[in-house]
């Protein structure tokens, strides 16, 4: 038996990457499996309905049940039809992994309003409207007297939420309202018997990064391979099962290591009994600690580049500002 034996899960973005990791291990583990992907381009362009229907094969071939969907996540009607089409074809719904992402990296100055609007739409707004037609049908069902253990596994990244990365404003927005999504969320829909939390993957190879120095280099044969999507499918599964305690909490996963997020939180703060001035500010100030995101960015590109000067580093932004490279590989 599976840890996710009998519960029917729908995973969004499924058809390639990380998203496909999930749903290929989700099927072995036991679950009913919703495979939605309208199989479009990196920067959300075109479409192949191919692409979810191949991954059906997969998990049918291996003995899974699954079926594909071809909506868009950012489509309010679409993401219903998702719900709909699990209740349609397994009778019910357990689970929701909110996985689907496009990217457009460009520099702020370059981005336009259709460029921000549209990363953000299927990060953000999404994850947002599939939870929101889950949690309906989970609400009623409840109050129908069935209380079973639902879940939705959001999928953030490093990029909004640990490390300043140059053009990624719109992904980075999405990501960091994603993982603010998760928290409140899991406030909400607790009494529905629903927990929601969030993992971080990061260093992963997909088509998403494969441009990027270091990240297409593949360990020898037999060899754990820290940067496969796989990594972070047993994670997700996990937060996916019945019997799973955690709620409202967010999971870094790099490799085989996975470390638990905090979010913004407060560090060394300054006092006055009164209204500050803006020159008694300049000087009190100076006291308080404070991490540069030159420095975050050089730490974490260490792990792909190697150690990074600052000048170096600058060089690297300013590239990628120019022509438009992709360098979401130091999300952490």
């Amino acid at each position: 038996m599976g840890s996710l034996d009998r519960r029917v899960v729908l995973i969004t973005g499924a058809g390639r990457g990380i998203g496909r990791e999930e749903a290929l291990f989700f099927a072995a583990e036991g679950a009913k499996v919703v495979v939605n992907d309208p199989g479009v381009a990196i920067d959300g362009t075109g479409g192949d309905a191919g692409v979810a229907a191949k991954v059906v094969e997969e998990i049918t071939a291996r003995g899974g049940q699954a079926v594909a969907n071809t909506d868009s996540v950012a489509d309010w009607d679409g993401a219903r039809r998702m719900v709909e089409t699990a209740l349609e074809s397994f009778g019910d719904l357990h689970v929701v992994v909110n996985n689907a992402t496009i990217e457009r990296n460009m520099g702020l100055t370059d981005l336009s309003e259709e460029d921000f609007d549209d990363v953000v739409a299927v990060k953000l707004k999404g994850a947002f409207a599939v939870t929101h037609w889950a949690a309906r049908h989970w609400r009623d069902r409840y109050q129908a007297g069935a209380h079973a253990d639902r879940a939705v596994v959001n999928t953030s990244s490093g990029s909004g939420l640990l490390n300043p990365l140059p053009a990624q404003v719109p992904y980075a927005a999405g990501n960091a309202g994603v993982a603010a999504v998760t928290t409140v969320a899991a406030l909400e829909l607790g009494r529905y018997g629903v927990r929601v939390n969030c993992i971080s993957p990061s260093m992963v190879r997909t088509r998403l990064t494969l441009a990027v120095p270091g990240m297409s280099q593949e360990p020898p044969a037999g060899r754990f391979d820290p940067l496969h999507p796989a990594a972070s499918a047993p994670v997700a599964a996990y937060l996916a099962g019945a019997t799973c305690p955690l709620t409202g909490q967010v999971l870094s996963v790099r490799g085989g290591t996975v470390a638990v997020n905090h979010g913004w939180s407060l560090g060394g703060h300054i006092h006055k009994d009164g209204l500050w001035s803006v020159e008694e500010l300049a000087e009190k100030v100076k006291e308080l600690p404070m991490d540069d995101p030159f420095d975050k960015l050089a730490q974490a590109l260490t792990g792909a580049l190697g150690t990074i000067g600052r000048d170096q580093l600058q060089e690297m932004i300013n590239a990628l500002l120019d022509q438009g490279v992709h360098s979401d590989a130091a999300s952490a």
